[in-house]
């Protein structure tokens, strides 16, 4: 008469898998908030079964990979919907709690730790931007500095069309550690999904097919000296060439029989 959560997961040293830490903590965070939520009852467990503690129940369940939401109602055996498709929504304690109220109509108010981290960093990035307002007052001429401003612009976008955003809404994983083969993926192989380090390529690669435009740009801008402007010509044309085929690249697979390619498959 009651449902059980459980988390499959491997958190022992050696088993080197980065992810199950981190979905421990938000499986943590979300067990305490049940635990001391004010409509707590025994209609809902939390419970865990670490690899190197319980082989056998993985073995049963023909489970090979970590870490493994289940729900188990309390009625009837699990069905598709009552494992958790952490790739496609991520393993945040909200998204968790979302995902346990649709398979047991109980909600949970996640309540997370106080964390003062970000007020802090925030604090102290507005102090250096005034300490440097005021050692600067008297020439203030850098704030009308397009190159500045276009960088900063720049960033902006390469940080949101790289899916961090993304990132900050769902907590995906850093990447992915298959932990029966060793193999780490930093590209998520669906289009309802990315890891953290995939979010890094991308800007990377963004930024760097951007660069080869504007050494482009700066070749035509280069006068009286036509090998500075041959170099910088084809040095701009590598990068885009170079980087826009791997940034297709990734794009092939996450949209698997996507037909075109170029430099890369």
């Amino acid at each position: 008469n009651y449902s059980v959560i459980v988390m499959l997961t491997a958190l022992q040293a050696q088993r080197q898998c980065s992810v199950c830490k981190q979905a421990n903590d938000e499986y943590t965070i979300l067990a305490n908030s049940w635990r001391y939520y004010q409509q707590y009852s025994n209609k809902l467990f939390f419970a865990m079964v670490d690899y190197d503690e319980g082989s056998d129940v993985f073995s049963s369940m023909k489970i090979n990979t970590a870490p493994v939401f289940m729900h188990f109602p309390a009625k009837g055996k699990p069905k598709k919907g009552d494992t958790l498709d952490i790739h496609r929504v991520g393993f945040s304690a909200e998204q968790i709690a979302k995902w346990v109220a649709e398979r047991t109509d109980i909600n949970i108010r996640v309540f997370r730790p106080t964390n003062y981290s970000g007020t802090l960093a925030l604090a102290l990035l507005f102090a250096l931007i005034g300490g440097l307002l005021y050692l600067k007052r008297n020439n203030l001429e850098f704030l009308y500095n397009k190159t500045v401003w276009g960088g900063l612009a720049l960033f902006v976008i390469f940080a949101m069309t790289s899916g961090q955003m993304w990132n900050h809404i769902r907590g995906p994983p850093v990447m992915h550690k298959n932990p029966s083969t060793g193999q780490i993926n930093y590209i998520h192989g669906s289009s309802q999904g990315q890891f953290i380090a995939e979010t890094y390529i991308v800007f990377f690669l963004n930024a760097a097919v951007v660069g080869g435009f504007v050494l482009l740009n700066e070749a035509n801008s280069v006068k009286g000296d036509p090998g500075k402007k041959r170099i910088l010509s084809m040095v701009g044309l590598g990068f885009v060439a170079i980087f826009f085929s791997l940034l297709l690249s990734v794009f092939r697979s996450k949209y698997q029989g996507y037909p075109y390619s170029f430099l890369f498959k």
